[in-house]
């Protein structure tokens, strides 16, 4: 296990490397850039310097005057040793803008998470279990309407009925009008309220998904020959599903939820825009959107860390959750 661990980390560091120096280039090439924007505002103020000028100057200043290559390492360099520079769109440095945003997404994103695998999971058993029955006709119907629900529609359907028209929870935003006179509990509990319809966006447009192939792979392990045996010997329905037909089912669950550790992190970009929540889904769209580079350089390096760290924990667990799997 240490080797396979111990091999994985150093080829997880080549893929990293790899895929920073694509995603280095793939920004560089981008139509816009803040720097852009910079050098015009200050080419039109009186006296100033021409756009070109500007445009050189700002190059040399953010290392933007090298190539691709020269450019990318020298970015690898300071990223080393912790520096990755400032915001251009932000004016701050760019852990600091990533700092003050992730957190809020973070804690949307493990809520949401959670309620995901104890609504998907329990309902993928049920519906497997009762196969074409109404229950798992009702269960299907769930899931593909969870799938099938586009995010901007779901969102603003529960902010006409909720907001709008029973009017029990504010239009948009993270605070209430009164926070500032609330004292820290139930400024908690402020913030716990707004945070409500856009949970329960993520939970329903995501379990669908989950539950579907949470079903999917439990009908293939009941139709299986150690299911039928383990029936022929008498054990109860409820030990044959839990003990042993349920325990093989997580292997292939096990890869979902490693890969899912990105998104706890990567934010939700339409309904934190619908539901005017500064997380990092949007603040990283209106970075990409401007050509902030160095933000949006460390939040996908941030997410290509966390993919490969996802995967080798879903490895790692693979002999966790099934004795069987040995990794030599």
């Amino acid at each position: 296990m240490r080797k396979f661990i111990i091999k994985r980390i150093l080829l997880s560091i080549l893929i990293l490397v790899l895929s920073a120096f694509i995603i280095y280039a793939l920004l560089r090439m981008l139509p816009t850039s803040y720097l852009e924007t910079i050098a015009m505002n200050k080419s039109m103020q009186p006296g100033s310097k021409t756009y070109t000028e500007w445009m050189e100057q700002l190059s040399s200043t953010y290392g933007m005057d090298k190539g691709i290559i020269g450019g990318f390492f020298s970015w690898a360099a300071n990223a080393v040793r912790g520096d990755f520079g400032d915001s251009w769109l932000w004016t701050v440095p760019v852990v600091e803008k990533f700092n003050s945003c992730i957190w809020l997404s973070f804690i949307m994103g493990v809520i949401s998470f959670f309620f995901e695998l104890i609504i998907a999971i329990p309902l993928g058993i049920i519906a497997a279990t009762k196969q074409y029955s109404r229950t798992d006709y009702a269960i299907t119907i769930i899931a593909i309407a969870g799938i099938s629900l586009p995010t901007f529609f779901f969102a603003s359907l529960l902010k006409l009925v909720f907001c709008v028209k029973l009017k029990w929870f504010d239009l948009g935003g993270l605070i209430g009008r009164n926070y500032d006179h609330l004292d820290s509990f139930h400024q908690f509990l402020d913030k716990a309220h707004h945070l409500v319809l856009p949970i329960i966006v993520l939970v329903v447009l995501s379990i669908g998904g989950l539950m579907r192939y949470t079903r999917t792979n439990m009908l293939e392990v009941l139709n299986s020959d150690y299911i039928r045996t383990a029936r022929a010997k008498g054990l109860s329905e409820k030990n044959v599903i839990y003990n042993h037909a349920f325990r093989n089912t997580l292997i292939p669950i096990v890869t979902i939820v490693g890969g899912s550790l990105p998104g706890l992190f990567s934010g939700a970009l339409i309904t934190e825009t619908l539901f005017s929540i500064s997380g990092i889904g949007f603040v990283s769209y209106q970075s990409m959107k401007a050509g902030d580079i160095p933000f949006s350089m460390f939040y996908m390096v941030f997410l290509a860390v966390l993919t490969l760290a996802g995967n080798l924990i879903a490895d790692i667990l693979y002999a966790v959750v099934d004795p069987r799997v040995r990794i030599s």
